[in-house]
C-alpha cells in the first residue's frame, strides 16, 4: 500500500508539474502574440489624447442646493457635523441630487461619505475642518491601503459604488494632521513617533503578508489598534467622478486616491501637504483620467498613478490606463509625475503635457518604479512640453529594484519624451535600472534640453534608446551602439 501510495503521488506531482508547464508557455505565447504599440511619431499620442478627451465628461446635477447649516451644522471650528453632513448629503440623493452647500465658516466633522448625484460644495470661504478622533472614521469601510484592499478606519471623504458625485468650490478641506495627530502612526521620529507611541509598522508587515496569503480582503481587519492611516479623499468603485477648485491641506496620508473609478476629473485643485505619505493624487486602477491646472506641493509623489499591489494587483488585474496630466504645477515631492510602485495591475496610455515643475526638493520629473514582486506591463507612456526650474536626482528615472525582489518579471515600454526644458538639473539627465532580461524598450528622449546636471545619463539594459536632438549641459547627446 505505502509503495502504490508513492507510486501515484508520484504520478499527480507530475501530472501537476506538465499542466502547469503548458500553462505557462500558452500564457507566454499570448503574450508574445500581442504586438506591443511603438510611436514612430509624436503624431501617434497627439491623435490617441484627441480620442480621449472625448470620452472624458463631468458630471451634471440637478440646480438644488442643501445648505448644511438647515440641517443642523455649526461653523464654529468645535462642534462636530457628521451628522448634519450625513443628513444633508441624504436628503439630496434622495431627491435626484444637486449640491450640499458649505457656507462661509470652520466645520469639524467626521466621515463624510458622498452618496450618487451628490456635488459637495464649499463657499470661498468655507473651510471643513476634519477631527483627530480616529473613532470618527468608525465604523470601518472596505479600502485600499497602500494599493492592498481591507477593512479600515474610513477615508475623510468616501464613496463606494456610486455614480455622478463631486467635490467643488474654492474652499478648504483641512485633514488637522501634524505630527501630534495621525503623522507619528508611520513611524518615524521627524513625523512625531517616540517610545511609547503607536505605529503601523506590525499592521503593514501583517497586512502584506494576508495579500500575500491572498486572504479574502473582507477578512482582513484592521482599524483600532493598528494604526493604519487613512486616505484623504477616496472614492472606490464609482463613475463620473469631479474634484474641481478646492485647496487641501494637513493630510493624514495620500490626499486624492479615487479606486476602480471611470471617468474622473481632477481640475483647478491646490494641494499643500508635507506629511508623510502625502501623495497629492494617486488615481489606482482607474479608466479615463483628466488631472488638469493643479497645483502640488507635498510630502511625496505630486501625482503618481497606480493599479495595486503583488497579489492584490494581480488578482484584481484593472489597469491605470487612459491618463491625461496637463498644465499642473509641482513643487517639493519624491516625483512629478510618477508610475508606480503598487502597479501590478499595469499601466497604458499615460499622457503627461505641459506642465510646470520647479523645486530642489523635487526629486524626479518622470519616475517609473516597480520590482519584479510587482510584475505587470507599464507601456505607452507620453511627455511633452515640460518646464523644469530644477530638480534633484534625475530628470528620466526607470526602476525595476524598487523594493523587494519576487517572481514577477517587469515589463517598461514604448516611453516618449519631447520638448523638456531643464534650467538646472541634479544627478542624471537619465537613469535607467533595469533587469537584462526585461530591458526598457523603446525609450525615446526628443527635443530636449538639460542643463546643469553632473551625470548626462546612466543606463544599464535598454533596448531601442533613442536620443534625438538632446542636449545635455551643452552638448548633443550621441548614444553609442550599445545602447541603441
Amino acid at each position: 500500500m505505502k509503495a502504490n501510495s508513492q507510486s501515484g503521488l508520484a504520478k499527480r506531482s507530475w501530472i501537476g508539474f506538465l499542466i502547469g508547464f503548458l500553462a505557462a508557455v500558452f500564457i507566454l505565447a499570448g503574450c508574445a502574440a500581442r504586438k506591443a504599440t511603438v510611436w514612430s511619431s509624436s503624431d501617434q499620442p497627439a491623435a490617441e489624447i484627441l480620442r480621449l478627451r472625448q470620452k472624458i465628461k463631468a458630471p451634471v446635477f440637478p440646480s438644488r442646493d442643501f445648505v448644511i447649516s438647515s440641517y443642523g451644522a455649526i461653523a464654529d471650528g468645535k462642534t462636530k457635523n457628521t451628522e448634519a453632513f450625513r443628513k444633508a448629503i441624504e436628503a439630496c440623493n434622495k431627491s435626484g441630487g444637486g449640491r450640499v452647500v458649505v457656507p462661509d465658516g470652520v466645520f469639524l466633522t467626521g466621515a463624510i461619505h458622498l452618496k450618487s448625484n451628490v456635488n459637495l460644495h464649499l463657499s470661498d470661504k468655507a473651510t471643513i475642518l476634519f477631527s483627530r478622533d480616529s473613532s470618527d472614521y468608525l465604523p470601518m469601510v472596505f479600502t485600499r491601503w497602500e494599493g492592498m484592499e481591507l477593512m479600515n478606519y474610513s477615508p475623510f471623504i468616501y464613496a463606494y459604488g456610486q455614480k455622478n458625485i463631486a467635490i467643488t468650490g474654492n474652499g478648504t478641506l483641512d485633514g488637522n494632521a501634524d505630527n501630534e495627530h495621525w503623522w507619528y502612526w508611520c513611524g518615524a521620529k521627524k513625523f512625531g513617533w517616540r517610545e511609547g507611541l503607536g505605529r503601523q509598522n506590525p499592521a503593514r508587515d501583517l497586512l502584506h503578508e494576508l495579500n500575500h496569503q491572498k486572504k479574502d480582503p473582507r477578512l482582513r481587519v484592521f482599524g483600532n489598534g493598528h494604526f493604519l492611516r487613512p486616505n484623504f479623499v477616496q472614492p472606490y468603485n464609482c463613475k463620473n467622478v469631479l474634484i474641481s477648485g478646492v485647496k487641501m491641506i494637513n493630510s493624514p496620508m495620500w490626499n486624492l486616491n479615487p479606486v476602480l473609478c471611470e471617468n474622473v476629473i481632477v481640475e483647478n485643485v491646490k494641494i499643500i501637504s508635507h506629511g508623510p505619505n502625502n501623495d497629492g493624487c494617486d488615481p489606482e486602477s482607474c479608466k479615463n483620467v483628466l488631472i488638469k491646472d493643479c497645483y502640488f506641493d507635498t510630502g511625496d509623489d505630486c501625482i503618481a498613478i497606480k493599479s495595486g499591489r503583488d497579489e492584490d494587483g494581480r488578482r484584481i488585474g484593472r489597469p491605470a490606463e487612459n491618463h491625461i496630466i496637463e498644465g499642473c504645477t509641482m513643487k517639493d515631492g519624491h516625483g512629478g509625475v510618477v508610475i508606480g510602485s503598487e502597479i501590478s495591475g499595469g499601466a497604458k496610455n499615460i499622457y503627461a503635457l505641459n506642465c510646470i515643475m520647479d523645486s530642489p526638493d523635487l526629486d524626479r520629473v518622470l519616475r517609473i518604479k516597480t520590482s519584479s514582486s510587482r510584475g505587470g506591463v507599464i507601456e505607452n507612456v507620453y511627455m511633452k512640453g515640460v518646464k523644469v526650474g530644477t530638480y534633484r536626482e534625475a530628470a528620466v528615472k526607470c526602476n525595476m529594484f524598487y523594493e523587494k525582489p519576487g517572481d514577477f518579471m517587469p515589463a517598461i515600454r514604448n516611453v516618449w519624451v519631447e520638448d523638456m526644458v531643464v534650467e538646472r538639473g541634479g544627478a542624471y539627465g537619465l537613469l535607467v535600472n533595469a533587469y537584462k532580461v526585461s530591458p526598457v524598450s523603446n525609450l525615446r528622449m526628443i527635443n530636449c534640453t538639460i542643463n546643469g546636471v553632473k551625470v548626462p545619463y546612466k543606463v544599464d539594459y535598454v533596448k531601442g534608446l533613442r536620443m534625438e536632438n538632446v542636449v545635455i549641459n551643452g552638448e548633443k547627446v550621441v548614444l553609442p551602439d550599445t545602447l541603441r
